[in-house]
């Protein structure tokens, strides 16, 4: 018996429909290994508590691990730069915070651009910061913080967690704003700072709702505002800035989701639609609330527009401080 063979049939046209379908069975795969979630802040702070639930649960959509990576130091920019520096293929992503638009006029070489060098994905969390002070101060109120400051040029203090940070550049915007000068004393983090202005060393501080609030609860700080163009639902007897005393202020902290510049845009999709999912997830949500935070999903597009906005305000208050960092 005879076998008719047709010698045009050659075994490589069985392979080549594989390797032509080989690119888009790649980039359905992913994630096929842990992705690395580098946080550019010492682990137990906001930035830090956020990743590790966004983490947690966004670990659970992708089904892959996610392992947070602790990169602190030089206001953000040592973990900023080394995720810019990474391979574009989604497995380095970098929780940004309101520093990285800040630092871009702050820094005169922070090594890495907020704007130029990442794929936004999302934005995570948005939240006031919480202006306090300790209950023997003088002032009770944000009007008569003004009124101490103007008639005491230069001896009334604000303490930050450093140079750059949110808690720096909101006191900065307060200080223009106000038409006052308040002096600024630094801090290698909020919890020495809120020592030494519970303790009357600084006048004040504009610090995060989770740092600043178990001591207001505790009565060894008082709260004058929230720095939000609304009342925080965690504390909604505190009243905004705005509110008490210098109308148009708003100042937010932010936490957001970057990929290096270059991640295939079907990365990104996916990515962006697992957030959605997490960030409105009733447990995420309620646990950041707890902590003055609000769970705050952008598209990618949203979420660039929103950053370009972030390093233009901050660059005209940095700008107007005259603050800079070689």
């Amino acid at each position: 018996m005879s076998v008719f063979r047709k010698p045009w049939l050659s075994p490589w046209v069985m392979v080549l429909p594989l390797l032509a379908a080989a690119p888009g069975a790649q980039a359905q795969a992913w994630p096929a290994k842990p992705i690395r979630m580098v946080v550019p802040y010492p682990p137990g702070g906001p930035t830090d508590i956020v990743a590790r639930v966004v983490g947690q649960k966004l670990s659970e959509r992708l089904g892959q691990p996610i392992v947070v990576d602790n990169r602190p130091g030089a206001g953000g920019n040592i973990g900023a730069d080394a995720v810019a520096k990474s391979a574009p293929d989604g497995y380095t992503m970098l929780v940004a915070t309101t520093a990285h638009a800040i630092n871009m006029t702050l820094f005169a070489k922070p090594g890495y651009s907020t704007r130029n060098d990442f794929a936004p994905v999302s934005m995570l969390t948005s939240g006031p910061l919480v202006l306090v002070t300790a209950p023997s101060t003088p002032a009770a109120n944000v009007g008569e913080l003004i009124a101490m400051a103007k008639a005491n040029p230069g001896k009334v203090t604000f303490a930050s967690s450093g140079n750059g940070q949110s808690t720096h550049l909101a006191a900065e915007l307060f200080d223009s704003m106000a038409g006052i000068r308040m002096t600024h004393v630094p801090y290698k983090g909020s919890a020495p700072a809120l020592t030494d202005v519970m303790a009357g060393q600084a006048t004040v501080m504009f610090d995060t709702m989770l740092s600043a609030m178990p001591f207001v609860r505790d009565g060894k700080l008082r709260a004058l505002a929230v720095t939000g163009a609304a009342r925080s639902p965690a504390a909604p007897d505190i009243p905004t800035v705005a509110q008490a005393g210098l109308p148009g202020y708003e100042a937010t902290a932010w936490n957001a989701l970057l990929v290096p510049a270059g991640t295939p845009p079907a990365v990104v999709a996916k990515v962006s639609e697992a957030l959605k999912a997490v960030l409105n997830d009733a447990d995420v949500k309620s646990r950041f609330a707890s902590q003055g935070f609000a769970a705050t999903w952008t598209s990618p597009p949203e979420t660039a527009q929103f950053l370009a906005h972030e390093i233009d305000k901050w660059g005209k208050v940095v700008k107007a401080s005259g603050a800079t960092i070689d």
